[in-house]
């Protein structure tokens, strides 16, 4: 069994992360997941939260997706999300002053459809809050 696969995590605007990895480590729909090379085929919702990438070289890599569509093949990984932003590029201030702005608009939300896309937004601001505490940019403490 290689001890390697290809990895490629793909947004809507740009590539951000196309290489070969030894591990992945994400949020699927159904509890995190850990991909290593041979990995059981496999299709899943991702959540929004942050996928760590452990490259050939050992390095992590931490991107924050607001979530996607996962594809895993026995020796290749595909992330396809409207939304990726690398976790060091994260500003915690920024995230809660945008879910701060979010709770409020559904606070004030009147019917149902408006309630669902705040409420969806929301989701994806809570983890994205989260994620910059823990690997933004104006955090001394990264993992």
């Amino acid at each position: 069994m290689s001890k390697l696969m290809y990895v490629d995590i793909v947004s809507a605007t740009e590539s951000m992360y196309a290489g070969h990895a030894s591990f992945v480590l994400l949020p699927a729909d159904s509890g995190s997941i850990g991909i290593l090379p041979g990995h059981t085929p496999l299709i899943s919702l991702v959540r929004p939260g942050v996928i760590k990438v452990v490259d050939e070289h050992g390095k992590d890599h931490n991107i924050f997706v607001a979530g996607g569509i996962l594809e895993v093949q026995p020796h290749e990984v595909t992330v396809l999300t409207d939304t990726a932003i690398r976790a060091s590029n994260l500003d915690e201030a920024r995230a809660t002053e945008a879910r701060r702005r979010a709770e409020e608009t559904l606070r004030n939300a009147k019917n149902k459809s408006d309630i669902a896309v705040v409420e969806a937004e929301l989701n994806v601001l809570v983890a994205q809050t989260r994620a910059a505490r823990i690997y933004g940019s104006n955090n001394s403490n990264k993992y």
